[in-house]
C-alpha cells in the first residue's frame, strides 16, 4: 500500500553559484514556516477526506477551528499561507498542498483511503491522482453496527449545554459534549455545525487507543506488556531493559528534548517515527521516573507492529462500530498513535463503553480479563498536578466530588473520555480550544455526575 518509491521523490533546490550562509534565526524562521505548512495541509486533508460530500466537515469549519487558535510561532503563518485541495473524478481529496516557499515544492498531505491522510516529507514532489488511487484502500463503515440509544434527562443536557460556555474556562471551544449512562445517551450538547459524528483529531485521546490496541494485542497472545518493547541496538544496550509497561506508563527513563514532548518534525514536518521517536538515550533506570513522552507511545506501538500488521486499527474500529475513525500513519506507513487520529464523539463514547464492560464487546472478549484494572492503577511514577496517570489513561483518583476510580482518555485542544466504572456513566467532550486555554475537565464531570442523580 505505501509506496517505497516516494523516498526517492525528494527535491533539492539547485546548488548556488556562490557560497552562502544563514544564521541560526533564520533556519528556525524557515523550518516554522514548513511546519506551518504541513499542519495545515494535514488538518485540511484529515477532517475532510473521508467526507468529500462535505456535510460533516466543511473547509469553513476546519479553517475557523483546526486552523485557528494553534502554537503562538504558527498560528498567524497557517492563516495565510495558500493552499489547494485537489481531487479526484470521484469527488475524492487526493491529496492538500500547502504554499510556504518559493524555492521548494508545497507541504503536502496526501490521503490513503484505510488510514487517511500522511505528511510527506518537507521538500517532496507532488504525488499524482493515479499513483493515489492504485494503491488507496477505502474503509466504508457501518453506522448500524452500534447504533447509539438514548433516554435525554433534561437535568444532563442542560449540564452538557454548559460546556458551550465560558464555565469551564475562559475562551475554551466545546464542539460536542455525550453523557451516556448505562449505554444511553442521557445528555448531549453540540456547536453549531456539528453533531455526535463530525470528526475531529484526537490528539493525545490516541494514546489510550493505543493502548487499547495493546490490549488487544495481550489478548491474542501476540504480546506481554512486562517484556522487553524491543527498543536499543542489541541485547547490551541498556534500552533492551525498557518493558511495554514502561512505556505505557510514561517511565521509560528515556530523554525527551521539551516539555511534553512536542513532536514537531513528526507531526508537522513529514519525519518517520523511525527517524523520529525511537533512538533517544536513556537518562534514568526504566520505570522509576514519569515524563509524559509522545515517543514513549510511539516506541509501545512499535512493540505490537507486527500484530498490527495482521489487525490493523481499522479492524477494531470496525468490530466496536467505530464508522468515522480513522488512524493516519507517518508517510512510510507507521501508526502515529500518540496523536493522530480522526473520530468523532459518538465513536468516543463506544471506546469508553468497551471499558464499562470490562472489554467485552457483544459476548467477545477484546481486552484481557483485569486491563481495565490494570490501564486505571496508578502502580508507576506519578505526575505532579492533579491528575494521577495509569497506564496510558489519566486518573481522577485526586478529583473532590468525583468517584476514585474515574479515569480518562485525555487530548490536546480539550479532547477527553471520561470513564466512570462505578456509575456506569462515559462522557465525551470535544473541543477547539486555543492553545494557552484549559477547559476544566473535573469540574465539568463533577457536575455533570450530579445532573444524573437528579
Amino acid at each position: 500500500m505505501i509506496r517505497q518509491a516516494l523516498a526517492a521523490t525528494v527535491l533539492l533546490a539547485a546548488a548556488p553559484l556562490a557560497a552562502q550562509s544563514t544564521t541560526q534565526d533564520e533556519l528556525q524562521a524557515r523550518y516554522d514556516r514548513a511546519l506551518a505548512a504541513g499542519y495545515k495541509s494535514l488538518f485540511l486533508c484529515g477532517a475532510m477526506a473521508s467526507d468529500p460530500s462535505g456535510l460533516r466537515r466543511s473547509e469553513l469549519s476546519v479553517e475557523q477551528y483546526e486552523l485557528t487558535g494553534i502554537y503562538d510561532a504558527l498560528d498567524p503563518m497557517v492563516r495565510e499561507m495558500p493552499h489547494r485541495i485537489e481531487r479526484g473524478a470521484d469527488g475524492m481529496i487526493d491529496y492538500v498542498g500547502t504554499d510556504w516557499a518559493e524555492d521548494m515544492p508545497p507541504r503536502v498531505a496526501e490521503y490513503r483511503g484505510e488510514t487517511g491522510c500522511a505528511l510527506l516529507p518537507i521538500g517532496a514532489s507532488l504525488p499524482t491522482g493515479e499513483e493515489l488511487r492504485e494503491t488507496r484502500i477505502d474503509r466504508v463503515g457501518d453506522p448500524t453496527v452500534y447504533p447509539l440509544t438514548e433516554a435525554v434527562s433534561p437535568a444532563t443536557t442542560q449540564a452538557a449545554r454548559l460546556a458551550l460556555t465560558a464555565k469551564y474556562g475562559e475562551d475554551t471551544r466545546t464542539t460536542a459534549v455525550l453523557v451516556r449512562q448505562g449505554d444511553v445517551t442521557r445528555g448531549k450538547a453540540f456547536a453549531p455545525g456539528f453533531d455526535a459524528n463530525s470528526r475531529q483529531r484526537t490528539w493525545s485521546v490516541a494514546k489510550s487507543l493505543a493502548t487499547t490496541l495493546v490490549g488487544a494485542a495481550v489478548q491474542g497472545g501476540a504480546a506481554e506488556v512486562m517484556q522487553s518493547a524491543g527498543l536499543g541496538l542489541d541485547e547490551s544496550d541498556p534500552r533492551r531493559a525498557i518493558t511495554i509497561d514502561n512505556l505505557l506508563r510514561m517511565a521509560s527513563g528515556r530523554y525527551s528534548d521539551t516539555a511534553g514532548n512536542r513532536t514537531d518534525p513528526l507531526y508537522m514536518g513529514g519525519t518517520t517515527i523511525g527517524e523520529s521517536a525511537l533512538d533517544w538515550p536513556l537518562l534514568h533506570p526504566p520505570g522509576s521516573v514519569y515524563r509524559y513522552a509522545n515517543n514513549d507511545t510511539l516506541a509501545a506501538v512499535q512493540a505490537i507492529d507486527g500484530y498490527l500488521g495482521a489487525h490493523p486499527p481499522a479492524m477494531l474500529f470496525e468490530r466496536l462500530g467505530m464508522h468515522d475513525t480513522t488512524a493516519e500513519t507517518d508517510w512510510q506507513g507507521d501508526y502515529i498513535l500518540s496523536s493522530q487520529v480522526w473520530t468523532s464523539a459518538a465513536d468516543l463514547a463506544l471506546v469508553g463503553q468497551l471499558y464499562l464492560n470490562d472489554g467485552i464487546w457483544r459476548g467477545e472478549r477484546i481486552l484481557p480479563e483485569g486491563w481495565v484494572e490494570y490501564v486505571s492503577s496508578p502502580s508507576g511514577p506519578q505526575p505532579d498536578g492533579p491528575f494521577g496517570y495509569g497506564a496510558g489513561f489519566w486518573l481522577l483518583n485526586k478529583s473532590e466530588g468525583v468517584p476514585s476510580d474515574t479515569f480518562a482518555a485525555m487530548g490536546n485542544r480539550g479532547q477527553f473520555i471520561i470513564i466512570v466504572p462505578s456509575l456506569n456513566v462515559v462522557i465525551v467532550r470535544r473541543g477547539e480550544d486555543p492553545a494557552g486555554s484549559r477547559f476544566d475537565i473535573a469540574g465539568f464531570t463533577r457536575d455533570v455526575l450530579e445532573s444524573l442523580e437528579k
